[in-house]
């Protein structure tokens, strides 16, 4: 058995005719622009491989047209792939037939859109017990169900309004809720907040961390905000011409970018906010006091940095019981104002 509940690997997706010549052949090797010159076809998924595991927030950022969205539509065989594998929990997607697809979309797969999708002629209770309307959940049972998640969400007293009379993030609650209704294994969520303003788009993003927490739900969330995917991902992966650049946490890609495109787009984040202690720990200094407090490794910087700089003694680091060294308030200050 597999440990990963989603396992995807040299998955391709080429638009256009005669998609399966150009894998493999030379012609993969060209510009998006030469090969739709010389081909008509474009590559929009290009030998993509990765793991999710249990319970994760896997993270796929990319500006528009890397070919993100593209990617988490042929996890649902909503595009389908030219070529690759396909596997939730150790079941090959791309073989299954028709019915067990559509079984598995209504089960243990949901969708969050961008486009909120709702019906405006139902209210926000018949909106989120659609989902189990169609799986054929009798009224009662699925009204039930949808009272829950309404409360999970922060929909209460909503029940009996509208789309029109809500806000653009309340319609995304219903949303999200309609996609939970179900109970299912994974979301995915594909740009589900860059419709919203800034601080609603805010508010959401830590509903989707808090239900993350208390539901503990495998989630593949896209995006094209970095900021977006360091708050909500456990690791994500930066997408470029329909490629896989770099996977990583939050941390490996502020700390360690492969290349100059990562370090691009992760300079504008502030390290303090994503770092933890374990980047800064160093060995004492000869004659540099010791006995001051302990803070774990895995302690994000900006959170440690006020007992740092109110201590007059370094921090000593430890992970499980393991002394890694030491961090002063000279490190924190001069990452501050070198490279936060």
């Amino acid at each position: 058995m597999s440990a990963a509940t989603i396992s995807v690997k040299s998955l391709w997706k080429v638009f256009g005719s005669n998609p399966e010549k150009v894998i493999g052949s030379s012609l993969a090797e060209l510009t998006r622009s030469e090969l739709r010159a010389q081909t008509g076809n474009t590559i929009a998924v290009r030998d993509v491989s990765f793991d999710v595991a249990p319970g994760e927030v896997f993270v796929v950022m990319g500006l528009s047209g890397s070919g993100k969205s593209t990617l988490v539509r042929c996890m649902t065989r909503l595009i389908e792939p030219t070529q690759g594998s396909l596997t939730f929990e150790d079941e090959d997607i791309l073989k299954v037939d028709g019915a067990r697809l559509r079984e598995l979309r209504k089960t243990r797969f949901s969708m969050v859109f961008q486009h909120f999708g709702l019906l405006p002629h139902r209210n926000v209770i018949d909106n989120i017990a659609y989902s189990l309307e169609i799986n054929g959940v009798k009224k009662a049972e699925r009204h039930a169900r949808a009272n829950e998640v309404i409360e999970l969400v922060g929909l209460h007293g909503y029940s009996h309004a509208y789309p029109e009379q809500l806000s653009g993030g309340m319609q995304q609650r219903v949303g999200l809720a309609r996609a939970l209704a179900v109970d299912p294994q994974v979301l995915f969520l594909d740009e589900p907040f860059s419709a919203l303003d800034p601080l609603i788009r805010r508010d959401m993003q830590q509903e989707v961390i808090r239900l993350h927490h208390e539901l503990g739900k495998t989630m593949v969330f896209i995006t094209h905000d970095l900021s977006e995917a360091v708050k909500v991902g456990d690791r994500i992966a930066i997408m470029r011409d329909g490629a896989i650049v770099q996977i990583g946490t939050p941390e490996d890609l502020v700390a360690n970018p492969i290349d100059d495109y990562v370090a691009n787009f992760v300079r504008d984040i502030a390290k303090s906010h994503v770092l933890t202690l374990k980047y800064l720990a160093r060995p004492a200094r000869s004659g540099e006091d010791t006995d001051g407090p302990e803070l774990p490794a895995n302690m994000i910087i900006r959170q440690a940095a006020e007992v740092i700089l109110q201590t007059h003694k370094p921090v000593r680091v430890s992970d499980n019981g393991k002394a890694l060294g030491v961090v002063s308030s000279e490190d924190i200050l001069r990452l501050i104002s070198v490279v936060a």
